[in-house]
């Protein structure tokens, strides 16, 4: 499913009828680099060709049923097999696993390429190492402002018993054990 040109229009209206002063871009990207997020990499198969791409936007949205959101920028270059996708993997990156996050943020190489993953019986990759993946079928793209947010009902799942990686302010994080 996805949102008509209609309800497009209307967000828009939405949006510009407050005359409130609105934050800048910059002012608004300094909050959400000082807020502390698990990173992810999203992963779907696009007719012969793999393609991923990290996440720090994931959200639990619903769990009966169980839903999972996140955002993409439609300038994205991973957008366009995204929009005609049906079902994807969301693998929650493990402490350790920073390397694996860098190389799905980096454009223009190949990412699969150096391995690290393994393909679901389905086709879809899921990061090997992961503190916890789930594969999915898009149930609604979104436009929002110059991005996209994805809806997805989770289908199956694994989950590992290690710590997640964090991201905060552009730079990655462990948790620290905590104390009673």
């Amino acid at each position: 499913m996805s949102t008509s040109t209609h309800d497009l229009h209307a967000l828009e209206r939405a949006l510009a009828d407050h005359d409130e002063p609105a934050l800048s871009a910059d002012a608004y990207k300094q909050v959400f680099r000082r807020h502390a997020a698990g990173v992810a990499v999203v992963a779907l198969r696009d007719e012969d060709r793999l393609v991923g791409f990290t996440a720090t936007s994931v959200i639990s949205v619903s769990a009966v049923p169980p839903l999972l959101a996140f955002s993409l920028a439609s300038g994205s270059s991973s957008w366009p097999a995204l929009s005609r996708a049906a079902t994807l993997t969301v693998s929650f990156l493990a402490a350790g696993q920073e390397d694996v996050s860098t190389r799905f943020a980096t454009s223009g190489i190949d990412r699969f390429a150096a391995g690290g993953w393994t393909a679901l019986p389905t086709g879809e990759p899921v990061i090997d190492g992961a503190q916890a993946w789930v594969r999915g079928r898009i149930v609604q793209r979104t436009p929002v402002g110059d991005s996209y947010l994805v809806s997805v009902r989770a289908l199956a799942h694994g989950v590992a018993d290690v710590d997640p990686l964090i991201y905060r302010d552009r730079v990655y994080h462990r948790l620290v054990t905590p104390t009673p």
